[in-house]
Formats: structure tokens, sequence, C-alpha cells
């Protein structure tokens, strides 16, 4: 794809960004041409309004490291050590590392993100597609997934967590904004929350259950330690919890949403070391066995 002013302005840019435009990039330059030398001229914004107006390519870059102030590609980015960004890294298609990602502003993703190492983003991360990061992922800003997510170790966000498919963290979470997920959520530790916590599916904790406001599950919940809400508690069929289970002052805890009543005795059942206050609905099954 090649630029002309002609072709440019069709797209309708701000006049301030069209003016330099003309006087800095000749006609008939390189689509990724243009995106490197606005963010050379520390013109980022300008580069990702390019982007967006013409969307992703197929080029490929490979390198051993990816160390830079600032980047937009259009294309996927194959790193086979690490990646170290003090600004924006902003891709069109894929990114994928060998070792870690720092990355000191924003990054953008459209499609998959994979590392080997650890992920780290001083403001928020936006992805396409899936999401794995070989160590763990720690966000300053929200965090927003278009497919799986899958952490090895902790995952650590400052702000909310969507993610439009499963999530699965080996070890700690801790989310500091809403959580929400479309299918299940497995943490082999702890999770612990500010807000509330959604997962289209079943949620499966291996540690203690804390801190979130409401907590809701199409399917089942499970927590190997406790499970304290200041919410509501909704369970759409089994409630689980090694420990007990309790709610905020004044709210229900529900088990067997999704299911008949007839069916509770199977798939409404309710587990703790003590009957829950305030549980609406669901069959009371005594300790949980795994506990």
């Amino acid at each position: 794809m090649e630029f002309t002013k002609q072709f440019l302005r069709a797209k309708s840019p701000c006049a301030n960004g069209f003016r330099w435009f003309v006087r800095h990039i000749e006609d008939g330059v390189g689509y990724q041409q243009a995106l490197d030398q606005l963010v050379a001229a520390g013109r980022v914004d300008d580069a990702l309004w390019l982007l967006r107006q013409f969307g992703p390519t197929n080029a490929v870059l490979e390198v051993d490291h990816l160390d830079a102030q600032n980047m937009v590609f259009a294309g996927s980015i194959r790193v086979r050590k690490a990646v170290d960004v003090d600004g924006v890294l902003h891709v069109g298609r894929g990114l994928r590392a060998g070792g870690g990602i720092r990355v000191g502003g924003a990054l953008a993703i459209g499609e998959d993100v994979r590392a080997g190492g650890h992920i780290r983003v001083d403001a928020g991360l936006d992805c396409g597609g899936d999401l794995r990061a070989g160590w763990g992922l720690e966000l300053q800003g929200p965090l927003r997934c278009g497919g799986e997510l899958r952490v090895a170790w902790d995952l650590v966000c400052q702000g909310d967590v969507q993610v439009a498919g499963g999530v699965h963290v080996g070890q700690d979470v801790a989310v500091q904004g809403a959580f929400s997920c479309g299918k299940g959520l497995r943490v082999g530790g702890h999770l612990q929350g500010t807000h509330s916590l959604r997962a289209g599916q079943g949620i499966v904790v291996g540690g203690a259950i804390v801190g979130v406001m409401h907590l809701e599950a199409g399917w089942g919940i499970r927590a190997g330690e406790s499970i304290h809400a200041n919410g509501a508690i909704k369970a759409g069929e089994s409630l689980s919890a090694g420990d007990e289970i309790s709610a905020g002052s004044g709210y229900g805890i529900f088990a067997g949403l999704n299911v008949q009543e007839d069916a509770w005795e199977a798939s409404a059942q309710v587990h703790a070391s003590r009957p829950p206050q305030g549980l609406r609905s669901g069959l009371w099954m005594g300790q949980a066995e795994f506990a």
C-alpha cells in the first residue's frame, strides 16, 4: 500500500496531522514507512489513527530483541528473546516473544500475544485474540482480551479485566477493577478483588475468594478455602468451599439458579464448614469433601 495526499485526504484526517504529512512524507511512501516516520517524529497518536483507518497487514518483523521508545507496526512481530518498549507498542496482528515483554505505556495487539516470560505493562493492555504469559502478568491499567487468557504465575491488574473466553491462572489473582470472563475461570491460588466478579461458566479457585463485591457464575463455584463476598453470591449450579461461605450484610447466597429445583440434590449442592447465613436457594450438604 502506497500513500498519496489525495488518498489520505479521503479519510478526513485532522488539519494539523494532514499538514504535517504533506510537509514531511512524500507521495508514494509505503504504509509501514509512513507509520515509522510518524513515530520517529513523536506523532504516535497520528500513527495510531493511520493504523485504525487502514488496518493490519500480513507483514512479519522478526528480530532477536525488540528495544524501542515507541512502536506502531501494522503486521506481526516475532521476537526470539525479550521485548522492551519505553512508551506505547501497537501491533496490527500478533506479537510473540521468547522471553518477557515490558511496555512502559499502553500495549495493543490486534490478534494473539505469546510471551515465554513475564508480561509487565505500565498502562492498559488490549489484545484481540488469545493472551498467554509463560510467567506472570502485571498491569497498571485495564485488560481486555478477545480470546482465552492463560497465565502460568500470578495475574495482577490495577484496572478492570474483561476476557471474552476462559481464564486460567496458575497462582494468585489480584484485580482492582471489575472482573468478567465469558467462559470458565480457574485459579491455582487465591483470588482477591475489589469489584464484582462474573464468569459465564464455572469458577474454580484453589485457595480463597476474598474482597469481591458480587460473585456470580453461570455454572458452579468452588474454592479450596473460604468464599467471602461483600455483596451477593450467585451460582447457576453448585456452590462449595473448604471453609466458610459468607455474603455481604443484607445480601443473599444463591445456588442452583440455572437448574430446576427437582435437580438440586445433584446440581445445586452447597458445601462449607458450616451452613451459610443468608442461603436463599440450593441444598445444604455439609462439609466439602475436598477440604
